[in-house]
């Protein structure tokens, strides 16, 4: 079955290529929009978005993987920074404190019939040490944070200030690649 991630995250198809897939990439064009306000479900329902949207431009069978992942210090939403301004924000609300990631995963089996669908995702505890303003500012500085949920990467120059994690280190990056194995194992690939 031929595999599209409906991602232009360049995280995310590293991430499948260590899984020794094949895939093709087909990045979804759609306008995101959140409703829910539980995380986990906002995260479940960005995926499905991107998911769908790639489903219904393709012909023959097909499993398209859509994913999104955000930040949540405190209930507050953090997306990818608009500007230095906002990445720096971001950054010191997170400096010296923990947070949770989320990635909502969709998984459409396009098709012949009735697509099939699988959403679910992941959450991962992660702690920063905390940083000096001077460490925040040369953060900044590498741009680094500019296309990242939360204004950072995990497995970036910001390694240096993650103190700890509980749960899936490639959630964080942008994709649980184990989980994601587990359900196609049990659902996708079970014919």
């Amino acid at each position: 079955m031929k595999i599209i991630l409906a991602s232009a995250s360049e995280r995310r198809r590293e991430l499948l290529n260590k899984m020794g897939w094949e895939f093709e990439v087909l990045p979804s064009g759609k306008e995101e929009k959140i409703t829910k306000e539980e995380p986990w479900e906002a995260v479940m329902e960005l995926a499905e978005q991107k998911a769908s949207d790639i489903a219904g431009q393709i012909r023959g069978d097909a499993l398209v993987i859509g994913a999104d992942t955000i930040v949540v210090r405190n209930g507050r939403f953090m997306g990818k920074p608009k500007d230095k301004k906002e990445a720096e924000q971001m950054i010191r609300e997170l400096s010296g404190a923990a947070h949770q990631v989320y990635t909502g995963v969709c998984l459409i089996r396009a098709g012949n019939g009735t697509p099939e669908k699988k959403t679910f995702y992941e959450k991962t505890d992660v702690l920063f040490y905390p940083m000096t303003e001077q460490e925040i500012r040369d953060y900044i500085a590498t741009e680094e944070p500019f296309d990242k949920a939360g204004a950072y990467a995990i497995q970036g120059t910001c390694a240096k200030y993650i103190q700890g994690i509980s749960g899936d280190y490639n959630n964080v990056v942008g994709l649980p690649v184990a989980r994601l194995y587990q359900e196609l194992k049990t659902w996708a690939f079970r014919n």
